[in-house]
């Protein structure tokens, strides 16, 4: 099987094991932008503890699921966003006004789109959760 894109298919095991009931997903390959944004995740309330675990085939992430994810996906292609231009997205992407997050890839980092707005930065999207 051929992981084209690493991100997606570690959004899309937590999302089936949330939605199958389990509390816990276990998933590899793992990145440093994955790491990310399952931290980005955790900050926010919709995933508990994440662990990686090294073993002789790779590194491997062990996420604690808390049953609070409706639904959660990556943004394909990575829109560009300025700066003032998140409210497109927000429309597009979430279903109501502080309902959820996406997650943006900004030059100070990856964070959420209201700490894009807060420092004024514009980016790329790549996820979002509700």
């Amino acid at each position: 099987m051929t992981l084209n894109d690493p991100l997606a298919n570690a959004l899309s095991a937590v999302l089936n094991q949330e939605k199958t009931g389990k509390n816990k997903c276990e998933f590899f390959p793992t990145s440093s932008t994955i790491k990310k944004v399952l931290e980005i995740l955790h900050e926010q309330g919709y995933v508990g503890e994440i662990k990686e675990v090294s073993d002789s085939k790779g590194n491997m992430m062990t996420v604690n699921l808390l049953g609070r994810i409706n639904k959660c996906g990556v943004i394909k292609p990575h829109f560009s966003v300025k700066k003032d231009g998140f409210i497109k997205f927000e429309r597009r992407y979430l279903p109501s006004r502080n309902m959820g997050v996406l997650v943006v890839s900004t030059p100070q980092g990856i964070v959420t789109n209201e700490v894009a707005k807060k420092k004024g930065v514009g980016g790329k999207l790549l996820a979002y959760c509700y």
